[in-house]
């Protein structure tokens, strides 16, 4: 099993920007894919970003342009650079390693606050 720490989090005003890390026990290079998700209170998790292990990447519509999913090999580091943030965004924003055999590994979250 694969640790993962999130990092990054906090209060910001709307229109802000957070960068979230999010920090691997182990080598990110053989994971299949790698993700951020979120779950506002009362709301099911759902999918920000991923990134694969070529490096593709995918956004959820709503932060598209604004949201970069990105990695760092060498650090076994993913990161999630967020701008122009949201109220409606407010959520804890959880980290996910896919293994090559498509097993998940899940961060214990970190909390965004978006609010003035």
């Amino acid at each position: 099993q694969v640790q993962l720490v999130e990092s990054g989090g906090g209060l910001v005003q709307p229109g802000g920007s957070l960068r979230l890390s999010c920090a691997a026990s182990e080598s990110i290079r053989s994971a299949n894919a790698m993700g951020w998700y979120r779950q506002a209170p009362g709301k099911q998790r759902e999918l920000v970003a991923t990134i694969t292990k070529g490096g593709g990447t995918s956004y959820a519509d709503s932060v598209k342009g604004r949201f970069t999913i990105s990695r760092d090999n060498a650090k076994n580091t993913v990161y999630l650079q967020m701008n122009s943030l949201k109220p409606e965004e407010t959520a804890v924003y959880y980290c996910l390693y896919q293994s090559s055999s498509c097993h998940n590994d899940w961060g214990q979250g970190t909390q965004v606050t978006v609010s003035s």
